[in-house]
């Protein structure tokens, strides 16, 4: 039942904006909870990597006295990977293009982390 609710989350997020391409709620050791994701990608391999990364933002955030972590951002040559907390044992990841207008996909980001930190 939870999980239906996440990913009915992660359905309204990426039907917000045509440049999300996908999306995951991963717990904080790294396991996928609810991910709408392509079929060539791996979920274990999103979970662990995107647990990792977070941790490490806020490692370094800490370290340069940077105050609490709100975000990871990865930006590639074909788009985003955008990284951010939905609760406290939990973060969302957003696959976006290229193209993508980054404040309307940080804004429905926010959003969506709201709703699934009231389920989580």
């Amino acid at each position: 039942m939870r999980e239906q609710m996440l990913k009915s989350i992660l359905k309204d997020l990426n039907g917000a904006s045509a440049d999300i391409e996908a999306s995951a709620i991963i717990s904080a050791d790294g396991l996928t909870m609810a991910a709408l994701l392509p079929q060539d990608v791996d979920e274990d391999r999103v979970g662990a990597m995107a647990a990792a990364m977070l941790s490490l933002g806020e490692r370094t955030a800490r370290e340069l006295s940077r105050g609490e972590l709100e975000q990871v951002m990865v930006k590639g040559d074909n788009g985003y990977i955008l990284m951010s907390h939905a609760s406290r044992d939990a973060v969302l990841a957003v696959i976006a293009r290229k193209e993508a207008k980054l404040g309307l996909i940080f804004l429905d980001a926010k959003r969506a982390a709201r709703a699934i930190a009231e389920i989580l």
